[in-house]
């Protein structure tokens, strides 16, 4: 079955301790959070005391992105409080050592490219990942339009963890919904990174049952 990790970047914080008990009610596998910092991507968002209140209010694993500039300065406190801790291949940091750095500190680690990144490019750190993140739209704003050009890539990596052996989870981030969410676990996505389609629904218990069926 494939796992849905909603992302509260578009959620009404306020009132997302009020959803939490509905997520953990539909089974929702992971909370994703994306930490942007202004300088990597073009956006701010929220840091390590609101993803540790988060984690106060919820046993779902939380899946945190880090779209930071070099993002190896703050692996440690980023461990403290996620579960899954994922970084960017094009963020300037020393890849494999951050890799082995968030497995060695007790989280799965996750390694995202961005739409321009060609999937070869990561083939060598694949044995370090516990999950590879493909972003299907440009990463720091939330309800942009998918992009197609993700799904080959997600093919090839699944292609490649295959002839390793591994076993790795595959997500994609951005313009997931009822139409592309398909398209997406049929190229081999495993992990669905969902915003303004959960929380933007009047029924969000019956929307994630709708793409847990897939």
């Amino acid at each position: 079955m494939v796992k849905l990790s909603p992302s509260v970047l578009t959620s009404d914080f306020l009132t997302l301790k009020q959803i939490l008990p509905q997520f953990e009610a539909s089974g929702v596998e992971m909370l994703h959070l994306d930490v942007m910092d202004g300088i990597f991507v073009p956006n701010i968002s929220f840091g390590v005391p609101v993803i540790k209140s988060i984690k106060a209010h919820t046993n779902i694993p939380l899946d945190v992105h880090l779209m930071i500039d070099r993002p190896h300065r703050y692996i440690k406190q980023f461990a403290e409080v996620s579960d899954w801790l994922g970084f960017h291949y094009e963020a300037g940091s020393n890849v494999a050592e951050t890799l082995k750095e968030i497995r060695a500190l007790g989280c799965k680690s996750c390694l995202t490219i961005k739409p321009k990144t060609e999937p070869e490019e990561i083939f060598e750190f694949l044995p370090l990942c516990d999950m590879v993140l493909v972003m299907s739209v440009e990463p720091g704003f939330g309800g942009q339009k998918f992009m197609p050009s993700a799904l080959p890539k997600i093919k090839a990596i699944k292609a490649e963890a295959e002839r390793l052996g591994l076993n790795l989870e595959i997500e994609i981030d951005g313009g997931i919904n009822a139409e592309t969410a398909p398209l997406a676990v049929e190229a081999g996505a495993t992990v669905l990174v969902a915003g303004n389609y959960i929380f933007s629904a009047d029924d969000i218990p019956k929307t994630v049952e709708e793409i847990h069926r897939l």
